[in-house]
């Protein structure tokens, strides 16, 4: 027998830990005359705006119990929101033992969630798990067929609009659709609570991984015109949500920002988070172009610019400082995509409003580089997971290969580009001078490929401007070991002095015997970064 398309609502049980919306939606209920019946705070809300309220108490003739932990869990509300109405063994049951037909149930969850988030303590947030209204929630989205589910205040206007259309009645296209964002709600609740549960044991891999996320912008699509695409939030572990980045983006002006400008935006201030000074990131296509860091913002800008001045052009622009005038004056002389900083001053913002299009957003904070998580990758039929590299290393943890160590400037230069190149596509090699990229090989099948592209784009660049290349005293890092010398032979030919490199190859003999030969600097973190 097919569902009906329109059913009555009689009577609604009421039971919400967030009550924006309640009294309007209770208001509109007792106006149609539908019967209320509540629990606890809704009920006392609901009694306080003047409306009439049946205590659920009252209708099961069982009190609440156990600090309130079992006041729903009664065959009288299970029944009432389970029983389907078209079944006459159903109907029989239900007048058997005076169970009452529930129509509609708006519930949403202890907000066990924000209790993690704000750091309580383990016994508060089990309190905070909620078990009445999950069991609800399911009971009533399995039944929509006869029962309106709702758990988001936002669709309270949906269900007023529809009662009013169809003089108290819902139909059964917007049951469906309620039913099926019910049960999104309560297995993004479970997700969380596995998660804070994994976390809590120390388990970055459980036997079974659930995860969720709401959605925050449908995109217009994706990495190209014939893909479609979303971007959700809080898709990932409770470590991974508390991180300021694009998911606690406001965006201030600019347009719709687009699949691919999300991904970079999102590799530009991961990277410009691993540094400690004023920092600038320009990324093109998920790699950086240019990176720098100085005593001011608009000093980092213009170094890392200087490194690659025509890819620049349509990037990514990351800050980890506020953004400031200074700065914004100078990414305003080209056309950039993004621009995307912890704050922006007033003066800055409206030296970047005369370019409309440039999408300005504002985080609130840099994401911690150090800090721990998961991230995915897809697979035909499934995921790769693997904790974030979080990996660094300072001077205390390099190791001296060659017989002439790296001198203090050339050290400094070695560390900010072992940075970058955590961040730079495999195979990635980044010469660096005076805390500036000055040249990047990236995503090359060969190593030795590298280091050739990073030094003729610095050629040509310097060229351009009637200089020497920037490569010359430069120093190189590289994301993994030189299998063969000929890629350190390849930096060396463009003017490097130093190296640093995870170390660990077959032939590592034959690599620091070239460095010797030529008199190089180079040290080993033991440490890789591949990134694909």
């Amino acid at each position: 027998m097919p569902a009906p398309d329109l059913v009555p609502v009689k009577r609604a049980l009421l039971s919400v830990f967030d009550k924006t919306g309640l009294i309007e939606l209770a208001t509109f209920l007792s106006q149609q005359g539908v019967e209320l019946v509540s629990t606890g705070g809704t009920a006392a809300a609901i009694r306080n705006a003047g409306l009439k309220v049946r205590e659920v108490a009252e209708l099961t003739g069982f009190p609440e119990i156990m600090d309130g932990r079992v006041k729903t869990l009664h065959p009288t509300i299970h029944g009432g929101l389970l029983g389907r109405r078209d079944t006459a063994s159903h109907v029989q049951a239900m007048k058997d033992h005076g169970i009452p037909e529930i129509d509609l149930l708006a519930v949403n969850l202890y907000p066990f969630e924000q209790t993690v988030a704000k750091g309580a303590s383990f016994d508060d947030c089990i309190e905070n798990i909620d078990i009445g209204g999950p069991a609800q929630i399911r009971g009533a989205a399995k039944n929509h067929d006869f029962v309106t589910v709702l758990t988001d205040p936002q669709d309270y206007e949906a269900v007023i609009a529809e009662m009013t259309a169809n003089k108290g009645a819902t139909t059964l296209a917007l049951r469906r659709r309620l039913a099926g964002a019910a049960y999104a709600r309560t297995a993004t609740y479970d997700a969380a609570i596995a998660a804070w549960f994994a976390e809590g044991r120390g388990d970055s891999f459980p036997p079974r991984l659930a995860l969720s996320g709401a959605l925050k912008q449908t995109l217009r699509y994706g990495e190209n015109p014939h893909q479609s695409a979303a971007f959700y939030t809080g898709a990932l572990t409770v470590a991974d949500r508390a991180r300021p980045g694009l998911a606690t983006a406001r965006q201030l002006q600019g347009k719709e920002l687009s699949y691919n400008n999300l991904n970079d935006t999102d590799a530009a201030f991961e990277l410009v988070a691993e540094f400690d000074r004023p920092a600038i990131a320009i990324i093109k296509h998920a790699n950086p172009c240019g990176v720098a860091e100085a005593a001011s913002l608009a000093e980092a800008y213009q170094k890392a610019f200087d490194c690659d001045p025509v890819s620049a052009f349509g990037g990514i622009v990351a800050c980890n400082r506020p953004l400031d005038e200074a700065t914004a004056e100078k990414i305003a002389k080209i056309f950039v995509e993004v621009v995307i900083a912890p704050q922006a001053d007033e003066a800055a913002l409206k030296m970047l409003s005369a370019k409309a299009n440039v999408r300005v957003l504002v985080t609130g904070a840099v994401p911690d580089a150090a800090a721990s998580g998961l991230t995915f990758k897809s697979l035909s039929g499934g995921l790769l997971v693997q904790t974030r590299d979080n990996g660094r290393v300072d001077a205390a943890g390099v190791k001296q290969m060659t017989r002439r160590g790296p001198s203090d400037a050339e050290l400094a230069d070695l560390l900010f580009a072992w940075k970058v190149c955590k961040h730079t596509k495999s195979n990635a090699i980044v010469y660096a001078k005076g805390g500036a990229t000055v040249g990047i090989g990236a995503g090359q099948m060969s190593r030795v490929d590298a280091a050739r592209i990073g030094a003729i784009k610095a050629t040509d660049i310097a060229k351009a401007a009637s200089k020497p290349p920037a490569t010359l005293g430069s120093v190189v890092a590289s994301d993994a070991f030189f299998p063969f010398p000929d890629g350190l032979i390849a930096a060396a030919e463009a003017g490097a002095t130093a190296f640093i490199q995870p170390g660990g190859s077959m032939r590592d003999a034959e690599v620091v015997a070239e460095a010797d030969k030529r008199g190089l600097a180079m040290v080993s973190t033991g440490l890789r970064h591949f990134r694909h």
